[in-house]
């Protein structure tokens, strides 16, 4: 095979060619076997829907239906918005085939749940809040994690200001848990992209600028605790601690509601360098001086 593009779905999409005089369903699971990693597939042939997730569950998938139909998704907040139920997530390993005959599951794949394992990336920024993942709602998951910051993190302050969107239910959390005012301190540009993963960081640096902009009216003199979803590069941290002091926040603490991330991750996350991850190549306190935080 000549490879025409450089993505993982070409790579896949041939194993299935190879295999498939033996019939789509066994063409899938020798596909499953022969790759290693993150994946979670729909597949459609001229009168079958086929749904595959990886032995270890790391991407989601789930079942939903309307009416007398089956559907496949990443995600469940994509059966709210077409008005279809929500049935079950497809398990970690499990082949799912859709007929007009209803639903057959293959679970030959599956693997005991100790060695299955999630991409955490997905409850703390990727999945949508609206989403449901293998039992955890993805919202109320992330409100815990400002609440147990709060536990760990117990600090004076006047306002509670979230990074949008992804920071915005952690900082709920850690407001509702302090009794401290949650507030924006931040105007979103919504028309533009995720900053994490632009190619270059001088175009990181000015994609954060132009995509939150500090509103100085709320900060003002003001004590801030700012909650953020993750560090990576530290480029979107440093500059937002920065804006906040420019728009005249007296102190601005930093929280972050994952935990540090510190290698590198080749299922799906861009960051490719262990180089690349400030939590990688400083402590805490470190981190704290070169972001600017109090």
């Amino acid at each position: 095979h000549i490879f025409h593009t450089s993505i993982d779905t070409e790579v896949i999409a041939t194993l299935l060619a190879r295999g498939a005089s033996k019939g789509i369903e066994k063409a899938v699971v020798d596909a499953m076997q022969a790759v290693k990693g993150s994946f979670a597939l729909v597949i459609m042939t001229k009168d079958k829907l086929i749904g595959a997730r990886d032995p270890h569950g790391i991407r989601p998938l789930c079942i939903g239906r309307l009416d007398e139909a089956y559907i496949l998704s990443s995600e469940s907040c994509a059966l709210d918005t077409i008005g279809a139920e929500f049935i079950r997530d497809v398990n970690p390993g499990e082949i799912v085939t859709i007929t007009k005959d209803g639903i057959q599951s293959d679970c030959d794949l599956c693997l005991p749940k100790e060695k299955t394992a999630r991409c955490i990336f997905e409850y703390i920024y990727f999945a949508r809040p609206d989403s449901q993942i293998d039992g955890l709602d993805v919202y109320t998951t992330r409100v815990k994690f400002g609440e147990q910051l709060y536990r760990e993190h117990k600090i004076e302050a006047d306002l509670v200001v979230p990074v949008p969107d992804s920071g915005i239910p952690s900082a709920i959390g850690y407001s509702k848990a302090s009794g401290i005012p949650y507030g924006t301190g931040f105007i979103k540009n919504r028309y533009v992209g995720r900053t994490f993963i632009s190619p270059s960081q001088e175009v990181r640096e000015r994609a954060v600028a132009v995509k939150l902009n500090p509103l100085k009216v709320n900060v003002q003199g003001k004590r801030v605790i700012l909650i953020d979803d993750s560090i990576v590069r530290g480029t979107t941290s440093k500059h937002l601690v920065e804006a906040m002091r420019r728009a005249g926040a007296k102190e601005v603490h930093l929280l972050i509601s994952s935990p540090p991330v510190k290698f590198p991750c080749y299922f799906g996350i861009d960051t490719a360098y262990r180089s690349e991850l400030m939590a990688a190549n400083h402590n805490i306190a470190e981190m704290t001086d070169i972001l600017g935080a109090d």
